[in-house]
Protein backbone atom coordinates (compact mmCIF):
# COMPACT_ATOMS: atom_id res chain seq x y z
CA UNK A 1 0.00 0.00 0.00
CA UNK A 2 1.66 3.59 -0.94
CA UNK A 3 2.03 5.70 2.05
CA UNK A 4 0.10 9.00 2.95
CA UNK A 5 1.87 11.38 4.05
CA UNK A 6 0.23 14.19 6.48
CA UNK A 7 2.54 17.50 7.03
CA UNK A 8 1.28 18.89 10.15
CA UNK A 9 1.38 22.05 12.20
CA UNK A 10 2.11 21.95 15.79
CA UNK A 11 0.97 23.40 18.84
CA UNK A 12 1.15 27.61 19.23
CA UNK A 13 4.01 27.29 21.66
CA UNK A 14 7.43 29.41 20.74
CA UNK A 15 10.97 27.89 21.81
CA UNK A 16 13.81 28.31 20.64
CA UNK A 17 15.51 25.37 18.89
CA UNK A 18 19.10 25.15 17.33
CA UNK A 19 18.13 25.09 13.62
CA UNK A 20 20.60 22.23 12.74
CA UNK A 21 18.33 20.91 10.22
CA UNK A 22 18.96 23.27 7.19
CA UNK A 23 22.48 23.41 8.22
CA UNK A 24 24.66 22.94 5.31
CA UNK A 25 27.12 19.51 6.03
CA UNK A 26 26.20 19.04 9.17
CA UNK A 27 24.96 15.41 10.19
CA UNK A 28 21.37 15.35 12.03
CA UNK A 29 21.33 13.13 14.63
CA UNK A 30 17.83 11.32 15.06
CA UNK A 31 16.39 9.76 17.89
CA UNK A 32 13.85 6.96 17.29
CA UNK A 33 11.29 5.22 18.79
CA UNK A 34 10.12 1.81 18.35
CA UNK A 35 6.77 1.26 20.11
CA UNK A 36 6.97 -2.34 18.01
CA UNK A 37 9.62 -3.16 19.99
CA UNK A 38 11.14 -5.04 17.28
CA UNK A 39 14.42 -4.47 15.07
CA UNK A 40 14.71 -1.48 14.11
CA UNK A 41 18.23 -2.63 12.66
CA UNK A 42 17.44 -1.46 9.02
CA UNK A 43 15.62 1.53 9.81
CA UNK A 44 18.95 2.54 11.90
CA UNK A 45 20.89 1.27 8.19
CA UNK A 46 18.61 3.35 5.79
CA UNK A 47 19.39 6.57 8.05
CA UNK A 48 23.26 6.43 8.34
CA UNK A 49 23.37 5.60 4.47
CA UNK A 50 21.44 8.58 4.33
CA UNK A 51 23.87 10.64 5.93
CA UNK A 52 22.16 10.73 9.65
CA UNK A 53 23.75 9.80 12.63
CA UNK A 54 21.02 7.63 15.16
CA UNK A 55 21.76 9.51 18.30
CA UNK A 56 19.46 6.00 20.35
CA UNK A 57 16.77 3.89 20.00
CA UNK A 58 14.14 3.92 22.76
CA UNK A 59 11.08 1.09 23.06
CA UNK A 60 9.33 4.14 24.22
CA UNK A 61 8.42 7.92 24.68
CA UNK A 62 8.56 7.54 28.01
CA UNK A 63 10.34 10.61 29.87
CA UNK A 64 10.77 11.85 26.71
CA UNK A 65 11.80 15.20 27.61
CA UNK A 66 14.31 13.98 29.78
CA UNK A 67 15.55 12.19 26.83
CA UNK A 68 15.50 14.93 24.43
CA UNK A 69 17.65 16.67 27.09
CA UNK A 70 20.65 14.04 27.35
CA UNK A 71 20.63 12.73 23.70
CA UNK A 72 19.96 16.64 22.07
CA UNK A 73 18.50 15.01 18.92
CA UNK A 74 17.63 17.28 15.95
CA UNK A 75 14.78 14.90 15.09
CA UNK A 76 12.60 12.28 16.64
CA UNK A 77 10.94 9.58 14.30
CA UNK A 78 8.39 7.19 15.97
CA UNK A 79 7.12 4.14 14.64
CA UNK A 80 3.19 2.86 16.12
CA UNK A 81 0.91 1.57 14.90
CA UNK A 82 -1.93 3.68 16.57
CA UNK A 83 -0.11 6.96 18.86
CA UNK A 84 -1.26 6.07 22.36
CA UNK A 85 -2.53 8.89 24.50
CA UNK A 86 0.59 8.42 26.51
CA UNK A 87 2.43 8.83 23.85
CA UNK A 88 0.80 12.37 22.37
CA UNK A 89 1.22 13.53 26.24
CA UNK A 90 4.61 13.03 26.16
CA UNK A 91 5.22 14.58 23.00
CA UNK A 92 2.94 17.66 24.02
CA UNK A 93 5.35 18.01 26.80
CA UNK A 94 8.35 17.60 24.61
CA UNK A 95 6.93 20.51 22.58
CA UNK A 96 6.32 22.91 25.15
CA UNK A 97 10.18 22.92 26.64
CA UNK A 98 12.35 21.47 23.95
CA UNK A 99 10.47 21.25 20.64
CA UNK A 100 12.28 19.14 17.85
CA UNK A 101 10.53 18.36 14.60
CA UNK A 102 8.95 14.90 14.63
CA UNK A 103 7.85 12.61 12.15
CA UNK A 104 5.54 9.69 13.36
CA UNK A 105 5.10 6.09 11.75
CA UNK A 106 1.51 4.82 11.84
CA UNK A 107 -1.12 2.97 10.61
CA UNK A 108 -3.90 4.80 11.67
CA UNK A 109 -5.82 7.32 9.69
CA UNK A 110 -8.27 7.64 11.73
CA UNK A 111 -9.41 11.94 11.46
CA UNK A 112 -9.34 11.87 15.36
CA UNK A 113 -6.08 10.29 15.70
CA UNK A 114 -4.72 12.50 13.10
CA UNK A 115 -6.45 15.48 15.25
CA UNK A 116 -4.83 14.26 18.04
CA UNK A 117 -1.44 14.15 16.73
CA UNK A 118 -1.66 17.95 15.47
CA UNK A 119 -2.44 18.95 18.98
CA UNK A 120 0.79 16.93 20.21
CA UNK A 121 3.32 18.87 18.15
CA UNK A 122 3.82 15.81 15.32
CA UNK A 123 5.12 18.04 11.74
CA UNK A 124 4.61 15.06 10.24
CA UNK A 125 2.35 11.92 10.26
CA UNK A 126 3.35 9.32 7.42
CA UNK A 127 0.24 6.51 7.27
CA UNK A 128 0.83 2.97 5.76
CA UNK A 129 4.20 2.60 5.90
CA UNK A 130 7.79 4.89 3.61
CA UNK A 131 9.63 3.45 1.11
CA UNK A 132 13.57 4.04 2.42
CA UNK A 133 14.21 6.14 -0.99
CA UNK A 134 11.72 8.44 0.66
CA UNK A 135 13.26 8.86 3.61
CA UNK A 136 15.42 11.73 3.60
CA UNK A 137 13.41 13.54 1.82
CA UNK A 138 10.23 13.28 4.43
CA UNK A 139 13.34 14.35 7.18
CA UNK A 140 13.93 16.93 5.38
CA UNK A 141 11.00 18.16 4.68
CA UNK A 142 9.47 18.26 8.13
CA UNK A 143 12.45 20.03 9.39
CA UNK A 144 12.22 22.77 6.45
CA UNK A 145 8.06 23.16 7.87
CA UNK A 146 9.14 23.18 11.73
CA UNK A 147 11.67 25.58 11.33
CA UNK A 148 9.51 27.28 9.42
CA UNK A 149 6.81 27.32 12.03
CA UNK A 150 8.87 28.23 14.71
CA UNK A 151 9.48 31.29 12.64
CA UNK A 152 6.32 32.51 12.61
CA UNK A 153 5.81 31.44 16.68
CA UNK A 154 8.89 33.49 17.09
CA UNK A 155 6.92 36.19 14.94
CA UNK A 156 3.47 36.09 16.86
CA UNK A 157 5.37 36.15 20.31
CA UNK A 158 7.24 39.02 19.31
CA UNK A 159 3.97 40.65 18.43
CA UNK A 160 1.83 39.55 21.48
CA UNK A 161 4.92 40.65 23.53
CA UNK A 162 4.94 43.95 21.69
CA UNK A 163 1.06 44.90 22.33
CA UNK A 164 1.80 43.57 26.00
CA UNK A 165 4.04 46.37 26.75
CA UNK A 166 2.20 48.75 25.30
CA UNK A 167 -0.97 47.90 27.23
CA UNK A 168 1.62 48.20 30.71
CA UNK A 169 2.98 51.40 29.58
CA UNK A 170 0.22 53.06 28.92
CA UNK A 171 -1.15 51.65 32.82
CA UNK A 172 2.16 53.66 33.71
CA UNK A 173 1.75 56.97 32.35
CA UNK A 174 -1.66 56.65 33.68
CA UNK A 175 -0.52 56.50 36.61
CA UNK A 176 1.86 59.37 36.48
CA UNK A 177 -0.60 61.89 35.09
CA UNK A 178 -2.76 61.12 37.90
CA UNK A 179 -0.14 61.20 40.62
CA UNK A 180 2.14 64.15 38.99
CA UNK A 181 -0.45 66.01 37.20
CA UNK A 182 1.53 64.97 33.95
CA UNK A 183 0.59 65.21 30.13
CA UNK A 184 0.93 62.33 28.46
CA UNK A 185 4.06 63.00 26.15
CA UNK A 186 5.25 64.12 29.85
CA UNK A 187 4.60 61.00 31.29
CA UNK A 188 6.52 58.75 28.35
CA UNK A 189 9.39 60.91 28.83
CA UNK A 190 9.56 60.25 32.54
CA UNK A 191 9.65 56.72 32.26
CA UNK A 192 12.15 56.49 29.31
CA UNK A 193 14.56 58.68 31.51
CA UNK A 194 14.00 56.50 34.31
CA UNK A 195 14.46 53.46 31.82
CA UNK A 196 17.68 55.04 30.64
CA UNK A 197 18.61 55.60 34.62
CA UNK A 198 18.39 52.19 35.59
CA UNK A 199 19.15 50.38 32.33
CA UNK A 200 16.44 48.80 31.95
CA UNK A 201 13.78 48.77 28.90
CA UNK A 202 10.85 51.14 29.27
CA UNK A 203 8.40 48.10 29.56
CA UNK A 204 10.24 47.25 32.59
CA UNK A 205 9.96 50.28 34.18
CA UNK A 206 6.85 50.26 33.29
CA UNK A 207 6.07 47.04 35.04
CA UNK A 208 8.35 48.09 38.00
CA UNK A 209 5.83 51.39 38.74
CA UNK A 210 2.88 49.51 38.46
CA UNK A 211 3.89 47.25 41.34
CA UNK A 212 5.02 49.93 43.34
CA UNK A 213 1.87 52.02 42.79
CA UNK A 214 0.15 48.49 43.85
CA UNK A 215 1.63 48.39 47.02
CA UNK A 216 0.49 51.79 48.28
CA UNK A 217 -3.36 50.68 47.42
Amino acid sequence: MKERVYYLDSSPVTREWHGRCLSFGVMLKILIIDEHQQSTADLCEQLIRAGYQVAAVLPSSENLLDKVLHFKPDVILIETDSPSRDTLEHLAVMDRTAPRPVVLFGSDDDSETIHRVIQAGVSTYVVDGLDSSRLKPVIDITCARFEMMQGLRNELARATQKLDDRKIIDKAKGILMKQRHLEEDAAYASLRKLAMARGKTIAQVARDLIDSASLLF
